[in-house]
């Protein structure tokens, strides 16, 4: 019996190891086809937090952590000190997060407010570490072209007033917030269609949100 118990935990541990390197191996070609093929970019930026988070949902938080780490390592060698680790910000955080809420069995609203905050905070440290690889201010440069296009636009219109700069900060906020939103959404609604063909389902959506996915592409 003491044997049976020794082979069948030597499976476990080699079944672990296996499905981290394989998971964070398929976490790092997606982030590499996201630099250098010149289409599925959409696709990709999709499907990447998802490998990690299926680890996390099998193996548990502490093989996903062993294959964040792994990715790492894997996309410093194959991309270097600077754009390698920008995997994480957001989405090898927010593979750790979604799966750690869908093991949990939380509620999409839940785990996509989370994912909303950690989208939006992702896409500042990525704008404020060019910015320092630049050394100029990517945020004020982009507001500021858009808050002159506007401007342009609106003299060509013949409009009153045009929105000032930091009026052009705040929509850009917003529409930074919406275009996480839809990414989260998305994520889950890909979540949904795949991960119980893979025998891992995630908690069911929400009512509100069950006409929308009630269509299965899949």
């Amino acid at each position: 019996m003491a044997a049976d118990r020794q082979l069948a935990q030597r499976r476990r541990q080699a079944r672990r190891l296996t499905e981290t390197a394989y998971m964070a191996a398929s976490t790092g070609l997606l982030w590499v086809a996201i630099y250098y093929l010149p289409i599925g970019d959409a696709i990709f930026r999709l499907a990447i937090p998802l490998p990690l988070a299926l680890l996390q949902l099998r193996q548990g938080p502490r093989a996903a952590l062993e294959g964040v780490a792994v990715a790492l390592l894997l996309l410093v060698v194959l991309m270097g000190p600077v754009r390698g680790p920008l995997m994480l910000f957001p989405y090898g955080f927010l593979a750790l997060w979604l799966g750690y809420c869908w093991g949990r069995g939380w509620s999409w609203w839940g785990s996509i407010s989370g994912g909303l905050v950690i989208g939006t905070v992702g896409f500042l440290v990525r704008v404020a570490v060019l910015s320092l690889l630049l050394g100029e201010n990517l945020w004020v440069v982009l507001t500021g072209a858009a808050a002159g296009v506007l401007e342009a636009l609106a003299d060509r219109l013949h409009l009153f007033s045009s929105p000032d700069l930091q009026q052009v900060q705040l929509m850009a906020v917003g529409l930074v917030l919406l275009q996480n939103l839809v990414y989260v959404s998305a994520i889950h609604a890909v979540a949904h269609w795949v991960f119980p063909r893979l025998r891992q389902p995630i908690p069911a959506p929400p009512p509100l949100l069950q006409p929308l996915l009630a269509l299965d592409p899949l």
